[in-house]
């Protein structure tokens, strides 16, 4: 059974299965995306709430300094973009990090990572879709229109008197988010009509939001006090580390650009460009943001919703804080569109492999779109966006992206050598020998860092306080590990830096976010053993002996 679990796809199978008809004989999807298209989608993925929202927190926990912690996620991301790029280079078709991890760790590992991503995409789009309407919501009250409120609310907020006064269905006050439910439709009809038609949308959007941002950085720059830099750090490195999470979910989109390999005009050479391009453009631009508004007002007033609205407000230039809502709303609309381009697509690809049912592939002959997976994702995030009071998951949601991110980077010191035939043709991780920097870091963060080690790995205090120390402890004998393979194996530089960046930015995820996280991974085994084990197509076409589940 374990040989069956950890069946492994061949490239030469994953490249057949996208284009042998397991689409309902309608053909391919359109290849219309070039590089500048495919940054733009990063640069809407990347720029959203993070940045109009998350950033005020995370400065506040970090002060100035935060920006220390934009350059260190950027540097990981970095790893684990090369890494993705590799892969989508040398496997051109939808799935992103679940069909990478079918080709190197095998079918189980493929489903947990595909369940897992249900997190970013499905789950982060219902609290993003939740915070637009807020977002839309301030817009149309600064014009002075009003939705009534039993049409903005929920039934966790709404209070007693508004449910009140709410309209009575059979004795029920009738209470939704009416505004969170009409952009997830008109995003999902978007996504259904065809990827030129999202692509045009995406590229109008990132092009207002970067020039709102651009004059809020300009503008800004003449109301910064240096004096508010000063203490950089004044609740010191960890206090910039408190803010790993929020910081981490404003980049994890850029993997949703590798969903859309089988719509590129030229994956191999485009894709790893859209990535990285996005990765650098949004980081220089987060990293002034954080430094204009710590500049503006002194970081201990950032602990907000609406950071960059309220730093101008409070220098009395109200018209910037109205257009920076304007922004936001556009903004969340270009994340919320290009994460409900990238589930369908995993989705379908998950569908070709025969784990799940055959119409999550279905191909609409039309707008060639997984047109069945578009819409079933719209249901799964517009349904709950109506009723449902979620701020966003941005800890339950990064914990998901870097453990992908983690297979990712690993997946690609696993690789089969490639084809002589296309040797030079794909993109490559640049090779550095690991054998001697590996073990030399790991060295050396042992000696400076000694004192916190011996704090996280001690018992003293009590399981209550150690049991928050677990993944640290984990992540101590991964990097063991890891430098020992390095130094027998002579492993990738840039894919190890990766995982273990990666594997230690999870550590600094509440211990309580694991518990969730590994409830939800348990029910996705559930739903692998119940179905997807029993009618995967590489189980029915391997020799492998089937093993009755039942």
């Amino acid at each position: 059974m374990s040989n069956s679990l950890f069946r492994k796809k061949s490239l030469t199978t994953i490249l057949r299965d996208a284009q042998d008809g397991l689409n309902d004989g309608h053909g391919g999807m359109n290849k219309v995306l070039g590089v500048k298209d495919l940054t733009a989608m990063g640069i809407a993925a990347v720029i959203g709430a993070g940045i109009f929202s998350t950033i005020g927190q995370a400065s506040y926990d970090g002060g100035p300094g935060v920006t220390f912690l934009f350059i260190i996620t950027a540097i990981t991301c970095g790893f684990c973009a090369l890494c993705y790029a590799e892969f989508a280079s040398r496997i051109p078709v939808s799935g992103s990090a679940y069909t990478y991890s079918y080709v190197t760790f095998g079918e189980l590992t493929a489903w947990v990572i595909g369940w897992a991503l249900i997190l970013e995409y499905a789950i982060g789009n219902i609290a993003v879709s939740i915070s637009w309407s807020g977002y839309f919501n301030n817009l149309l009250e600064g014009i002075g229109l009003h939705f009534p409120e039993w049409l903005v609310n929920n039934y966790d907020s709404a209070t007693e008197q508004q449910l009140a006064s709410a309209p009575h269905l059979f004795g029920i006050p009738v209470i939704l988010n009416l505004p969170a439910f009409l952009i997830v439709v008109i995003v999902t009809y978007l996504a259904y009509l065809g990827i030129s038609e999202s692509k045009k949308s995406a590229n109008f959007m990132v092009g207002l939001k970067i020039a709102v941002i651009l004059m809020v950085i300009v503008v800004g720059a003449f109301y910064v006090n240096t004096g508010n830099w000063h203490p950089f750090m004044p609740n010191g490195f960890s206090g910039v580390l408190k803010g790993v999470s929020a910081v981490f979910f404003a980049y994890i989109g850029f993997d949703a650009v590798s969903t859309t390999a089988e719509e590129c005009a030229n994956p191999q050479r485009d894709l790893p460009k859209g990535m990285m391009y996005s990765l650098i453009i949004c980081t220089i631009l987060y990293i002034a943001i954080a430094l204009v508004l710590t500049g503006m007002v002194s970081y201990s007033q950032l602990k907000v919703t609406d950071p960059l609205a309220f730093v101008f407000t409070a220098v009395k230039l109200n018209w910037v804080s109205y257009l920076i809502s304007v922004s936001a709303v556009v903004a969340t609309t270009s994340v919320l569109l290009v994460f409900q381009i990238g589930q369908p697509r995993i989705w379908m690809s998950m569908s070709r492999d025969g784990l799940l049912p055959k119409p999550f592939s279905r191909i609409h002959p039309k707008f060639r779109t997984p047109s069945f997976a578009t819409i079933i994702t719209g249901i799964i995030v517009g349904v709950p966006a109506l009723f449902l009071n979620l701020t966003i998951v941005t800890d339950l949601t990064s914990i998901g992206t870097l453990f992908a991110f983690i297979l990712v980077c690993g997946g690609v010191l696993l690789l089969p050598k490639e084809d002589p035939d296309t040797v030079g043709k794909n993109f490559r991780v640049p090779y550095v020998n690991s054998r001697y920097i590996i073990p030399i870091l790991v060295i050396g963060c042992a000696f400076f860092f000694r004192g916190v080690l011996a704090s996280r790995l001690s018992f003293q205090g009590g399981f209550e306080v150690w049991k928050h120390n677990i993944p640290f402890f984990f992540f101590v004998v991964a990097t063991l590990l890891m430098a020992v393979g390095c130094a027998l194996r002579n492993l990738s530089l840039i894919p190890v830096l990766g995982l273990l960046s990666c594997f230690y930015l999870m550590t600094e995820i509440g211990i309580k976010n694991w518990i969730v996280f590994g409830i939800w991974l348990v029910i996705g085994l559930v739903i692998y053993f119940s179905y997807s084990y029993r009618h995967s197509k590489l189980g029915k076409d391997s020799d492998i002996p089937k093993v009755n589940l039942a």
